[in-house]
């Protein structure tokens, strides 16, 4: 990632050597043959051209080769039915002073359509990473870092996920100048689905990326937990009844004990008097039974009998069976109780067993999801509309569908356009930057082309998908399967 101080210097003078760049703040002046400092731009022969080629997406027929921009192009193989211009390598202004790079017109089920297609620059933004993992990360608010910056913090925990909260305006221009430079890059690398690592004071180191597991503290995770230990007693509870007399499943947030829940006196199971340590919320489930780490079920135990405060020899017997186990599988200890009430470890029996890897087999693959989340306000709505404010009430209004890259996003109720999306969903290498330090993200706005007309849009810059695509360098990729068609009348 370059500095904008790279950039030539602001007193060069301007020539036919020397142009500058408007697609973002910095202004670079650019040197024939050069690139600017965020190299998406470049001076060709005395032309601002983009570097990388615009994408379109098609559904149902074959795919364009990439073209050259010196070879023409004579409209074959492309009908605005089966192709979407997206906003990767489109080109943009900022601010927003003059109409998107594509306003492309098509049909719908018999509707005018117009899609306005552009690369939004945001520095109001940042990333949301939901991490499958028991494993305990740090505590809640405490700082991500990257390269030794605070890039982020750690937010609420959600069901088997442990959630980060990373970027946003703060840490992108609101520290130092290195704080947004790291803060920046490491954005720009998940969004574009690479692996990141992580250090979270107080907690562990964790290696992050899009659609694969997490790596904490050098271990890879392989499981997503079934459920609570509560939850778990309840789904095998009737899988265990008559081969164990007691289950304890060992989890940071509810450990479970199988005859004091619900669950075991619905089946009629005898009470086996072995009391573990925690709060106790209602029978059978407790909480705080451990610290929470990278042990059993996200505590900080090795040893699951650590957590038995006692056995009671009014209601415990020799020979009973215990089993211990965490909300994942990946622990499970067998014990038989002695003539002194002792738990004694032993081989476990196959039935039981069976339920121990049925737990594995029931828990979803441990995966990374990097959301990107940010605000579509600002100038950017002027390179759609005359009157901003109505395109902002048009996708309120489910009128205009906004996409990314193609890809589906969720609009944030309540005031100006906040969209997020998953990175997975858009196609590889989306995201580019500024060296404001901002994001760029591509961004399409679909809507029926009365409605545009409504909203005031720029209505002289309308053309067809063909007429786009002669003065533009693109290329073509398969749409992706799973992504709803978003030139559609909602």
């Amino acid at each position: 990632m370059r500095d904008p101080e790279d950039a030539p210097e602001a007193s060069e003078p301007l020539s036919g050597e020397v142009i500058r760049c408007d697609a973002c703040p910095v202004l670079c002046r650019i040197r024939q043959g050069q690139a600017g400092a965020c190299d998406r731009y470049a001076n060709e022969s005395g032309r601002l051209v983009r570097v990388d080629p615009l994408v379109i997406l098609q559904r149902g027929a074959p795919a364009v080769p990439f073209l050259d921009p010196g070879k023409p192009w004579d409209g074959s193989l492309i009908s605005a039915s089966n192709t979407f211009v997206t906003g990767i390598g489109a080109t943009t202004t900022y601010p927003d002073y003059k109409p998107a790079p594509f306003i492309v017109s098509s049909k719908f089920e018999g509707v005018d359509m117009v899609t306005v297609v552009t690369e939004g620059i945001f520095s109001y933004c940042g990333l949301k990473l939901k991490i499958d993992t028991d494993r305990y990360l740090g505590p809640e608010q405490a700082a991500v870092r990257v390269q030794g910056e605070q890039v982020g913090h750690v937010t609420t925990a959600e069901y088997g996920s442990q959630m980060l909260s990373l970027g946003g305006v703060r840490h992108l221009t609101g520290g130092s100048k290195k704080e947004g430079s790291v803060t920046c890059e490491a954005l720009l690398e998940l969004a574009n689905k690479q692996a990141v690592e992580m250090r979270i004071d107080g907690g562990a180191t964790v290696i992050v990326q899009a659609g694969a597991a997490p790596v904490v503290n050098g271990e890879r995770e392989e499981r997503m937990r079934v459920g609570c230990g509560s939850a778990t007693i309840g789904i095998f509870a009737r899988q265990w009844h008559g081969h164990a007399d007691e289950v304890i499943v060992v989890d940071d947030h509810i450990t479970g004990v199988l005859t004091e829940h619900q669950a075991g006196r619905f089946l009629g199971m005898r009470p086996a008097g072995i009391r573990v340590r925690g709060r106790r919320s209602t029978p059978g489930r407790y909480f705080k039974v451990a610290e929470p780490g990278l042990g059993w079920g996200g505590t900080d135990i090795t040893d699951p009998l650590s957590i038995v405060e006692r056995i009671d020899p009014a209601a415990a017997w020799p020979g009973l069976r215990l089993l211990m186990v965490s909300t994942t599988g990946e622990d499970a200890e067998w014990y038989v109780l002695d003539e002194n009430l002792k738990p004694v470890a032993a081989p476990m029996p196959q039935p039981v067993r069976k339920v121990v890897e049925r737990i594995a087999e029931n828990c979803e693959p441990a995966l990374c999801t990097v959301l990107f989340m940010g605000g579509a306000g600002g100038s950017l709505r002027a390179g759609v509309t005359e009157n901003p404010v109505r395109l902002t009430r048009s996708v309120k209004d489910l009128v205009t569908n906004v996409t990314c890259g193609g890809a589906p996003t969720y609009v944030w109720p309540g005031g100006g356009i906040t969209v997020m999306v998953d990175v997975l969903r858009m196609p590889d290498r989306s995201f580019g930057y500024v060296p404001t330090p901002a994001l760029v993200l591509p961004i399409e706005f679909s809507v029926p082309l009365d409605a545009y007309a409504a909203m005031g849009g720029h209505l002289d810059r309308v053309v067809s998908v063909q007429e786009a695509l002669r003065v533009a360098q693109f290329k073509s990729g398969p749409w992706r399967e799973g992504n709803p068609w978003p030139v559609t009348k909602r």
